[in-house]
Order: C-alpha cells, then structure tokens, then sequence
C-alpha cells in the first residue's frame, strides 16, 4: 500500500508536537496547523488549552486519553467524515511516543491522511545533550512498574551496544536504577529532567553513584544507559554470550568464533557448550 499525504485534498489527521518544556519550543507550521484544523484531541484539555491560549489560538478542544480512546476514536472518525481536519496533541511532546496515539493511527491510515508536525521530543533531546553515544540508541519508553517485569525487559535489552533510553517518574526512578544496575551492570547514566525549562538538569554518574546522589524527584525523568561494550561480552557464562552476540547481528558460527576467542578456547568447547544447553533458539 502507498499513502501519499498531500495528492488529494481531504480531511487529515495532524498529529502536532508540542512544547515539552519551554512554550517557543513549537514550530510555525505546528502553530498554523492548530489554526486551520477543525478541531484538536489533546490528552490533556487543561494543558492544552494554556499553549492556545498563549498563542491565541481558539479552538474546539476534546479529549483523546488513554483510557477513552476507542470512544474518542468514533468522534475523530466522525469528524473526518464530515469533512473536518483534526489535530491530535499530547500533554507535550510528540503524539504516539510513550503517549496516546498510536491506536488512533491505526483507525484512521488507510481512510484518511495521517500528517506528522514534528518538533520537540524528550528523549531525542537529552540523547544529543547527554554525552552518550547519540547512535545507535534503542528508546524503550517506560518500563513496567512491577520489579520483576522491570527486570525481564532490561535483561532482554542488555546484550544490546545501543544507548538505552526510558521514561520514568520520579517517584520510581531509584527502583528503576536499582534494576538497571542488578540487570546492565554498573554501567554510565544520564538522568535529564526538566527539559527546555530554566531548572534544566542533567545528573551523569554509574548506576550505583546515582542511586546514592541526593537527587530532586519531582516530575519526570529522560533515563539515558550506555550500551554494552561490544568488543568482548565475557559474562561469565559462554551459552549466554553466544546468545547475546547473535542478538547483536552474529551468525551463530561466528558468534561461537567469537565467544572461543573472548575466553581463548577451542570453538568446538563452546559449541559443545552450546548444543548441551539445547542450542540457540530464534
């Protein structure tokens, strides 16, 4: 399927991204966009209604949440089906990262346009000013609030050398840290909060440091992790780096090759090792 956004004049959803911060932290075309559309979804009307207020901008403003979105989804669709654009914000930031959405894009692709105004988005602007390695990263989002599950979702992330990036409240920022150093390591951190704002903050130790540091809670955090090193995994346990190699794009030959030569070994001990823990299973 091709969708092509402009060919033919029809009502569009506009996802529009907000400030996440900082109120001129919103583009031209995304200020236009919210004059010339119908009327605009927003997460939060009560927010929303400030930034249009601050750029007089007087629209209809509905809600479009989390925990109303299939209902608000048969408004969207009724409000293109009358010939009406709509816009879609978030409390700040951009539409569908860690924030609702997606699903919306879902309903709506293949009827109508879908039209992104890009702008501001939290975790791309503490990666460029953190100082970890800007690419490649893998942004998670929020992990689960359940330490057990917090814990399988890092460990499947941990063979990884991209830059791991999550949201987190503030109130649970520590737990998550303590998960990220029993699962990662005592890797390098970055905490970023307060994004565009004049309390911009960025706190940068290891794992354990943070944990320790007297850090101001409130609001929410930007979680920045450094990858793991991709020269030698040497974990200890061979079957578990073989694994991690093939995750990081190895063949399973030569993730044995490199295991054997990590702990300077006969490949065939550790392809042994490999079929005796019942092989490598994609």
């Amino acid at each position: 399927m091709i969708r092509q956004s402009f060919v033919d004049q029809k009502p569009t959803l506009y996802l529009i991204a907000t400030p996440i911060g900082n109120l001129k932290d919103i583009s031209l075309r995304a200020i236009e966009t919210l004059e010339t559309v119908s009327v605009v979804f927003a997460e939060d009307t009560r927010n929303t209604l400030k930034l249009m207020s601050h750029y007089q901008i007087k629209k209809p403003i509905k809600s479009y949440h989390e925990h109303n979105k299939k209902e608000a989804a048969l408004l969207v669709l009724n409000h293109l089906n009358n010939g009406e654009s709509v816009g879609l914000v978030t409390d700040a930031g951009t539409p569908a990262i860690s924030d609702p959405g997606y699903d919306l894009v879902l309903e709506v692709k293949d009827l109508y346009p879908v039209v992104a105004i890009p702008g501001a988005t939290a975790f791309v602007t503490a990666l460029i000013a953190s100082g970890l390695a800007p690419q490649p990263f893998t942004f998670f989002g929020f992990l689960d609030r359940t330490e057990s599950k917090r814990e399988e979702e890092l460990n499947r992330l941990s063979g990884l050398p991209h830059t791991l990036i999550f949201y987190e409240r503030g109130d649970r920022v520590k737990q998550t840290l303590a998960s990220v150093l029993k699962t990662l390591g005592d890797r390098k951190v970055v905490l970023a909060k307060e994004l565009t704002k004049q309390f911009e903050t960025y706190y940068e130790e290891t794992a354990s440091k943070l944990i320790e540091t007297d850090i101001n809670e409130k609001g929410e955090f930007v979680i920045l992790v450094s990858g793991r090193d991709n020269e030698t995994l040497n974990s200890g346990d061979m079957y578990q780096d073989v694994l991690d190699y093939v995750k990081l794009g190895y063949s399973e030959k030569d993730a044995i090759k490199k295991v054997a030569k990590d702990y300077k070994v006969h490949k065939n001990e550790v392809y042994q090792t490999v079929v005796n823990k019942g092989g490598i299973k994609q």
